[in-house]
């Protein structure tokens, strides 16, 4: 056990996660009666933050009594005790360098009466607000990020599949001969692999493309595999189709920077699986520009998501150019599309559904935070398989970074699970100019 500590908490901590108090052990945790406000504010709504509000409110009616705003109240074993600090406070430096009653200059002169009152106790700001953080440091308050669900190794994120060299090139060949596969246990880096890992195989004159297959412990050949007219380019879109073509594996995460093709991969997968799901479903939150919420476009529901739901129509269309105008596959897109067997539509419209034998792409998924994919894949019903795309170095929230989406969050915490597979696409293949911009700019 440490040295105790106070922490005055920011209202984006608890709209990120309303489980927060539980986390930071004995320490006691202070908040700001404007946090509450902001919280109010936050209440009523269909996101994931509205639920997260309402969600922490009701905790908090749970757990206090008077004691909230004088001697705190205990959290529970092994926690610490929670405190409102109500009404203005003594915080000169604060009132001197930032002199409007804006929240954030609030919640400063909360941290900076508490470091006053008692200097022998560290007193620390969270937030996931970079510049409220740069605030704090100007005038010597200590703050830091809220880490409790960030992802310390990200580095899988920046590097293409694994390359295992100087194989025996008799084993490359029973590979390719064998339908069942070979037995891991003949291979000397089997302790490396993780469930669904693919990677290449290298001898001095022959390779294969390859995967680890749990079910069966077994390494098997990776076959380029053609999706409803898309073929892949790469030995890594090889790898996606791979997995996104397994039944048995239910939950898919496909990263990858702008032009690798990770959602048309995914939805070709879907179209290709037809038969075995009673329905697509293509969805990708909305993120508003210049922090507008939608509700200021006109039109109806369904007018004002469509702007943000376009890049995921340009890529059904990339599907549909691949076949002649008055082609069968054209004409089954189209019935899918008026029969709702394929549906695009924004992520809010998916939520409090049960998803069952469904294939469910959610694209973007780098702009949710952990929370909010544990509520969609908790959606999934029977025969449903779930692929997340997204790019984490393209991320919109103002909240979340390359550690602490809700993507980078499942991929860590699913990675030894044998119906859990991810690809990591580095390659693009959009085109050369958009190849060199996602390189160079």
């Amino acid at each position: 056990m440490g040295t105790k500590k106070n922490f005055v908490l920011d209202t984006n901590v608890i709209l990120h996660d309303f489980k927060c108090l539980k986390n930071f052990q004995e320490n006691d945790i202070y908040l700001p009666i404007v946090v509450l406000e902001e919280l109010d504010k936050f209440k009523k709504g269909n996101e994931q933050i509205n639920f997260n509000a309402r969600e922490f409110v009701r905790e908090l009616d749970s757990i206090t009594d008077d004691s909230l705003f004088t001697h705190g109240v205990k959290l529970g074993e092994g926690l610490g005790r929670l405190f409102v600090i109500t009404g203005q406070v003594e915080a000169p430096k604060v009132r001197a360098s930032f002199p409007s009653l804006k929240p954030d200059h609030q919640i400063l002169a909360a941290v900076e009466f508490l470091a006053e009152k008692d200097k022998k106790i560290k007193t620390i700001l969270v937030t996931k607000d970079i510049n409220l953080r740069m605030k704090a440091r100007s005038i010597d308050l200590l703050c830091e990020d809220y880490i409790t669900d960030k992802v310390t190794n990200i580095d899988i994120f920046e590097k293409s599949n694994e390359v295992f060299e100087n194989i025996d090139p008799g084993l490359i060949d029973r590979i390719y001969s064998s339908k069942e596969g070979l037995d891991v246990s003949e291979f000397d880096f089997k302790h490396l692999l993780k469930p669904n890992e693919c990677f290449v195989l290298k001898s001095d004159r022959n390779s294969v493309l390859a995967r680890y297959n749990p079910f069966t412990h077994t390494i098997i050949k990776v076959n380029k595999s053609k999706n409803y007219g898309i073929e892949p380019r790469n030995a890594e879109q090889s790898f996606a189709f791979e997995v996104l073509n397994d039944p048995d594996v239910k939950l898919v995460a496909l990263t990858g920077k702008a032009g690798t093709g990770k959602t048309l991969l995914a939805l070709a997968a879907a179209l290709g699986k037809l038969t075995e799901y009673k329905q697509v479903l293509l969805a990708r939150p909305i993120v508003a520009l210049s922090n507008k919420d939608i509700g200021f476009l006109p039109g109806d529901a369904t007018e004002k998501v469509a702007p943000y739901m376009q890049p995921l129509f340009d890529n059904l269309n990339v599907i549909k150019r691949q076949f002649s105008p008055n082609s069968a596959e054209i004409k089954r897109i189209e019935e899918m599309q008026k029969s709702e067997q394929l549906v695009i539509e924004a992520l809010a419209f998916i939520r409090g559904r049960s998803l069952s034998e469904m294939y469910c792409i959610i694209d973007e998924a780098q702009n949710l935070t952990p929370s909010e994919i544990k509520t969609i894949i908790t959606r999934a019903g029977e025969g449903t398989k779930m692929v997340f795309t997204g790019d984490i170095q393209q991320i919109d929230q103002p909240y979340l970074d390359s550690q602490s989406n809700g993507l980078v969050y499942m991929i860590d915490r699913m990675k030894d699970q044998n119906i859990f597979a991810h690809i990591n696409l580095v390659k693009g293949e959009r085109s050369e100019l958009s190849e060199l911009a996602s390189n160079l700019l």
